[in-house]
C-alpha cells in the first residue's frame, strides 16, 4: 500500500489524478500513459508490477489488476502480481531481484493501492517515479517503478491497516477494472504506433 497521496497541479505532466467517476477516465489514463511510455525505449521490456494481498479488501487492488491483465495473455508485456501469486512485503525484495536479473533493461510500472483525503477517495493516479509500497502502514520497503499508478481507495491519516481491512471491495474492483483496461490499451497502442514507427519507409 502507498503513502497519502498529495494533490497535484493540472500543469504537472509528470502527475495526473482522476475520479474513476469522471466519463473521461479511460481515455485520460490511456493518454499520460503514453506520454511517458514514449519516453521509454521501443525495445524496452514492460514489465508490470501489481503490489498488494487478497487479505484486505482496501490492499487487494494490484492483484485484481494483475489478475484482470493476465486474462489477455499478451505478449506485449511481463507481469508480476495477482490473487493466485500476489506480490507483497515479504516477497517484494525477492520479486524485484528476479525482473533485473531476467529482462534487460525493463521499463517497470508499479500499481499499488493508497490512502488519502476524503475528497480524493475514488481517484486514480499516473504518476512519474517509483512508488514507495508500505510507507503508509510504516513498512520499509523498496522502491517500484518508472513510473506507477495508484488508486486511493479510502482515507488515511489514523489506523491505516483497519481502514484497509474495512474498505469496500465494489470501490476497488471498479478501479482495478479501469486500471487495468487503460493500461492494456495505452501499452498496445504505444507498441503499435512505436513497430510502425520502426518500420523503414
Amino acid at each position: 500500500m502507498n503513502p497519502t497521496s498529495r494533490s497535484f497541479s493540472s500543469q504537472d505532466l509528470t502527475s495526473l489524478k482522476v475520479p474513476h467517476t469522471d466519463p473521461g477516465v479511460h481515455s485520460a489514463i490511456v493518454h499520460r500513459l503514453m506520454f511517458h511510455l514514449y519516453k521509454a525505449h521501443s525495445l524496452q521490456n514492460v514489465v508490470i508490477v501489481c503490489i498488494g494481498t487478497d487479505r484486505s479488501t482496501g490492499d487487494c487492488l494490484g492483484p485484481l489488476v494483475g489478475t484482470s491483465l493476465a486474462k489477455w495473455d499478451s505478449p506485449l508485456f511481463h507481469l508480476y502480481g495477482t490473487l493466485d501469486e500476489p506480490v507483497h512485503a515479504v516477497n517484494l525484495q525477492d520479486t524485484l531481484h528476479k525482473i533485473y536479473n531476467t529482462h534487460q533493461n525493463p521499463y517497470v510500472i508499479g500499481i499499488d493501492a493508497c490512502l488519502g483525503q476524503s475528497s480524493s477517495v475514488g481517484c486514480i493516479q499516473v504518476v512519474n517515479g517509483p512508488l514507495k509500497p508500505g510507507a503508509g502502514v510504516n513498512k520499509e520497503l523498496p522502491p517500484v517503478g518508472d513510473i506507477h499508478l495508484t488508486g486511493i481507495v479510502n482515507v488515511g491519516g489514523f489506523m491505516e491497516y483497519f481502514v484497509l481491512q474495512n474498505t469496500r471491495l465494489s470501490l476497488v474492483m471498479r478501479m482495478s477494472e479501469i486500471i487495468a483496461s487503460s493500461l492494456y490499451s495505452a501499452i498496445r497502442e504505444w507498441h503499435t504506433r512505436s513497430t510502425l514507427l520502426a518500420v523503414p519507409e
